[in-house]
């Protein structure tokens, strides 16, 4: 998996687990409860579309420089401190 994929689909699990949450604090302030069924599916929704959009527009957002053979950062900066 590229590491703008990887970047993409871990977009897609911080949507469904934002909407998750948003679902939980509706049903704290008196909401009703639809099921687990239709709140999962609407999680996958949220899921795959964050997933898509972000894929589709990450790469405007924050260039990043990657070498090409080993996926990583050709230069990660100063070493930190101990």
């Amino acid at each position: 998996m590229t590491p703008r994929g990887k970047a993409a689909l871990l977009w897609g699990v911080a949507g469904a687990m934002a909407f998750l949450a948003a679902h939980q604090a509706y049903l704290v302030a008196g909401g009703t409860f639809l099921g687990v069924g239709p709140i999962a599916a609407v999680a996958v929704v949220v899921l795959v579309v964050t997933a898509l959009v972000a894929h589709r527009l990450g790469h405007h957002a924050v260039p990043v420089a990657v070498d090409e053979e080993t996926g990583a950062d050709p230069d990660p900066g100063p070493e930190p401190d101990e």
